[in-house]
């Protein structure tokens, strides 16, 4: 029985973080509170209700099953996660009907192909009247990736302790990543002699070539950002490689005024349909 207790705080944990995944919206400034609460609902002692529980396996199943859609809603799982709980109560607080605890959370888990661990505190004062908590303190280790974008994320998510933030932008970017991936190869597979991937498909670079026209080259970069509010947003440029001869020749300034260009394309059509017209009004030859 104990066991069976064990396991399901801990599916309950798993689940609490898989939730926070799910959020896509949030009242201004509920974020923080909304994360406290939910851990602090997860972990608050039940043992009256379980001693009285005469169907444990139920309960069981039934986390698991929510657990399982929630990774699947998501695209994060929780793999491990444990938990200790440190009593900071003083003497004159305890006198003053004053309790003071600080939690210790780790946990560890992938979204998609990205893994991460978690350590973060939670600080409890509570008294007669009121619970406050505060996340005192947040620390993420990811896996070595090719996504250098996360870096710089993942230092912001630690200085704020914003965990809802985390979960939701890594959430969104590996999307827009495995959307960048799948387009890429699209286009690879549809003009193999004009689209060239220097890193294959998970390059963050397209290039587009005419084979009868050596020298002649368009360079789409395709970055994903994480703004300072956890916001990701996709940001396409384009970048020309042209003979001298060409430039000189170009008195309409088209190749110059490119790049412009293709931002207002895309706002027209979007990113795969931009991308198809640049391919055929280079290539004519091979989409004819």
């Amino acid at each position: 029985m104990d066991s069976q207790r064990a396991k399901a705080r801990a599916l309950e944990a798993e689940i609490t973080a898989l939730r926070l995944a799910c959020i896509e919206t949030q009242a201004p400034g509920d974020d923080d509170s909304q994360i406290r609460k939910s851990f602090q609902e997860t972990h608050q002692s039940d043992s009256e209700e379980w001693g009285l529980s005469k169907d444990l396996r139920s309960h069981l199943g039934s986390l698991e099953s929510e657990l399982q859609f929630l990774s699947k809603l998501s695209g994060i799982s929780i793999r491990n996660y444990c938990k200790n709980t440190e009593d900071l109560t003083s003497t004159e607080m305890a006198e003053k009907s004053i309790k003071k605890v600080l939690q210790k959370h780790r946990l560890s888990g992938n979204c998609h192909m990205i893994t991460f661990q978690l350590e973060f505190q939670i600080l409890e004062i509570q008294d007669k009247e009121s619970l406050s908590s505060v996340i005192t303190d947040l620390s993420i280790i990811m896996e070595p990736t090719e996504y250098s974008e996360l870096s710089e994320f993942v230092s912001r998510a630690e200085e704020k302790r914003d965990l809802l933030m985390f979960f939701q932008s890594l959430r969104f970017f590996v999307e827009w990543c495995d959307y960048r991936k799948r387009t890429f190869k699209h286009f690879k597979e549809k003009y193999p002699e004009a689209v060239q991937l220097s890193e294959g498909a998970s390059s963050s670079c397209m290039g587009i070539r005419n084979p009868s026209q050596p020298g002649f080259e368009l360079v789409i970069v395709w970055r994903i950002q994480i703004d300072e509010e956890g916001k990701v947003l996709p940001k396409l440029d384009l970048l020309t490689e042209v003979p001298l001869r060409a430039l000189e020749l170009d008195k309409n300034r088209v190749i110059e005024t490119a790049p412009l260009s293709f931002r207002t394309l895309l706002g027209v059509l979007g990113i795969e349909a931009t991308l198809e017209s640049l391919i055929k009004s280079l290539c004519t030859e091979e989409s004819s």
